[in-house]
């Protein structure tokens, strides 16, 4: 090898070994934004503070035995971590009337976040203020729900996807511990956070047509997401929600084992469920409140009620006596009862 060729190599050498060190420094730098602990996971949490109820080191060791890769390993499916925004005129040029969208009216936070979207990357870490959030979504469980990102009152974390799945459900990581999270149960089965549960915020699941007629003055998630992914109608790689295009969401198949079967409603059929810190679960057909428009529910003693708004097609829920709001989600009814074998079922 001559010389000149030696020293090519050796440059070309050097570059990689640069690259290399400027893109650790910067997926670091995503991972601890301001307001983000980089305290060591040991000194965070107390193991004596966690209260958890009784049967639930069983409960998650269950969940943990019966997790699975969903093919893409951790960051597989990147999330988006400095979202972009643009007008509802701007989304108007890309979404269709009857696209679903996640909407996010919170503190002063109002903006649709397109499923076309966020089929590619499950989560979007947003900051409000000094306030991390995270909205979330997983395509095989039909579930989008907002958390709060402290993993306790002085520690936040931002969250990225594991690439493993329980009950099909998207597992969630924090960039803090790296414990991991059940989306649609919201509590660390795994890690040093194991036992905590993550505060949530509402997200409203409708379609592009409705938001923005409800909320003119929204803005809407941008297509620059500095990745590239097909967000073009029929670049869903499950199908599409759109009436009539099929694929996974209108179909049977369960593509990963569940801990619980319960044949008392197909698999994909929608179902809105409320549950409790101790577990207790309530699921209410979707089709049953659009009819009723506005029912009471027992969730273990406690008087719930659901409020449907046609307007939005869907529903606010508040604890009766207190007038307190609680969070209550669309789910497929498969994955909800893999969670909360023993759910009331209301229909």
């Amino acid at each position: 090898m001559s010389p000149i060729a030696k020293i090519v190599i050796i440059i070309i050498i050097v570059i990689v070994i640069i690259a290399a060190i400027l893109y650790f420094l910067l997926y670091f730098n995503k991972s601890l934004p301001a307001g983000v602990s980089d305290m060591p996971a040991e000194e965070i949490f107390d193991s004596d503070q966690t209260d958890m109820p009784s049967g639930d080191d069983q409960y998650f060791s269950t969940l943990e035995d019966n997790s699975f890769s969903g093919g893409p390993g951790k960051d597989g499916i990147p999330s988006i971590d400095s979202p972009k925004y643009t007008s509802i005129a701007e989304g108007d040029d890309w979404l269709l009337p009857d696209d679903i969208v996640f909407g996010v009216d919170y503190k002063g936070l109002l903006a649709a976040y397109p499923q076309r979207i966020l089929v590619w990357h499950e989560i979007v870490n947003e900051t409000i203020g000094d306030e991390n959030i995270i909205i979330s979504y997983c395509p095989l469980t039909g579930t989008s729900i907002g958390y709060k990102g402290y993993l306790t009152a002085d520690i936040q974390s931002r969250f990225g996807v594991s690439g493993k799945l329980v009950n099909s459900n998207l597992i969630m990581y924090d960039r803090v511990t790296d414990s991991y999270w059940p989306q649609i149960i919201g509590t660390a089965i795994k890690g040093e956070a194991k036992g905590y549960r993550l505060s949530e915020f509402p997200i409203t699941w409708t379609t592009w047509e409705k938001w923005k007629n409800s909320y003119p003055s929204s803005k809407v998630l941008s297509k620059e997401t500095g990745f590239i992914r097909n967000y073009d109608l029929g670049g869903d790689p499950y199908g599409s929600y759109i009436s009539g295009s099929g694929g996974y969401y209108f179909s049977d198949q369960i593509i990963f084992p569940v801990v619980n079967e319960d044949g008392r409603l197909s698999p994909k059929i929608v179902v809105i469920g409320i549950r409790d810190l101790e577990r207790n679960a309530v699921a209410v057909l979707k089709d049953y409140l659009r009819k009723n428009k506005n029912i009471e529910i027992d969730l273990a003693g406690r008087a719930v009620i659901l409020n449907y708004d046609e307007n939005i097609d869907f529903y606010t829920a508040q604890i009766k006596e207190s007038g307190e709001w609680i969070n209550a989600f669309d789910a497929m009814w498969f994955s909800w009862a893999g969670y909360y074998p023993e759910t009331e079922l209301i229909k």
